[in-house]
């Protein structure tokens, strides 16, 4: 008799549940090891030719035997590969680490394991046991309050991110927005104007108007301010959307915007836009939709994201729908835009 049989038998499957389970449990992991990654700037360190473990952790400034432990995780789920010599080499992900990437993800990788990002998602309960974000409970203040006041060099890491996940999907959103016989559009929330310059760089004859908090505005591309190319064609306006939206036009677009507040904050503010909008303008908001989203796992994710940082969250059609009709406005429909994001869009009521 096999002593061995009833051993083996016990071993879980490679897709079991108890597996899948522990690979959960330990996500946090991957998560550091990608943010580490970015840091010892091993993506950029690598070039186009393969180098062994020594090589690497010579250029990365690292000891060899801990790299290699970090290069195990990172190489099996695809970040790095290995070559058939033991050499690591570039994989699609780890490209996106470079820092000279045109598509590069290495800010928001640093960003995702920011010492604030592990102190709040460590309170993920207490926030859903209260039903609001732990980050002013943590740090005494709203997240952009203190990326603005305490960690500035962590607050333009993350409008790096911010930019760089807008470069993304803004050639998307541009594609899909219905312009015709638009004269104006405005980007509420609209950052540095990432996806405002993408439309009015494709809309010629679009003018546009780019409302942000002033600190952000400050900062505008430079092609939107100043001297530059679409300057003449663009409006900076400074405000805060908790206070008031003084802006008109035919258009509103709030891209990555109604995700980071709560449903009464994201009425509030589409109230504030419709009190300055023509009878007939169009408000179009791009973002994820949970019911729709291709990437469900990542979508989900997100949801709880927003809801320790700032007590907002991803939402349903149906639920944004209903912030639509509490804001007085009316619901168009969905717009797929072949990007992680779908444009809803509702207009304000009245003689179009």
């Amino acid at each position: 008799m096999d002593e061995t049989a009833g051993a083996r038998e016990t071993v879980p499957a490679p897709d079991s549940a108890p597996l899948r389970l522990h690979a959960l449990s330990y996500s946090l992991g991957l998560t550091a090891a990608v943010t580490a990654a970015a840091r010892l700037g091993l993506a950029d360190v690598l070039g186009e030719e393969p180098l062994s473990l020594a090589e690497l952790a010579e250029r990365a400034g690292a000891q060899r035997e801990p790299l290699g432990q970090l290069m195990l995780a990172l190489a099996c789920h695809g970040v790095f590969r290995v070559t058939a010599d033991g050499a690591y080499a570039h994989s699609e992900m780890s490209r996106l680490l470079r820092s000279d990437e045109p598509g590069s993800r290495r800010a928001m990788a640093l960003l995702a394991g920011a010492p604030f990002a592990w102190r709040i998602w460590g309170r993920l309960d207490e926030a859903v046991r209260s039903g609001t974000h732990v980050f002013r409970d943590t740090y005494g203040k709203e997240l952009f309050a203190h990326l603005r006041e305490d960690e500035p060099e962590l607050g333009e890491l993350f409008g790096q991110a911010m930019a760089k996940n807008g470069e993304a999907t803004a050639a998307a959103v541009t594609r899909a927005l219905d312009l015709a016989e638009t004269a104006t559009v405005a980007d509420i929330g609209g950052g540095h104007g990432t996806l405002l310059k993408a439309v009015l760089e494709t809309r010629p004859a679009v003018q546009g108007v780019l409302f942000d908090l002033p600190e952000v505005t400050a900062r505008a591309h430079p092609e939107l301010a100043g001297p530059g190319s679409l300057a003449d064609r663009c409006r900076i306006v400074s405000g805060d959307c908790h206070q008031d939206v003084p802006v008109t036009a035919d258009v509103y677009v709030l891209k990555g915007v109604l995700h980071m507040w709560n449903d009464d904050t994201a009425v509030e503010a589409l109230r504030r836009i419709g009190r300055h909008a023509p009878a007939g303008a169009r408000i179009v908001v791009a973002e994820q939709i949970l019911d729709v989203a291709e990437s469900a796992h990542v979508a989900s994710v997100m949801n709880l994201l927003m809801l320790v940082s700032q007590g907002g969250r991803e939402r349903t059609t149906g639920e944004f729908e209903e912030l639509f009709a509490r804001a007085g406005l009316t619901f168009r429909g969905v717009t797929p835009t072949g990007s992680v994001v779908h444009l809803l869009e509702a207009v304000v009521p009245g003689e179009e």
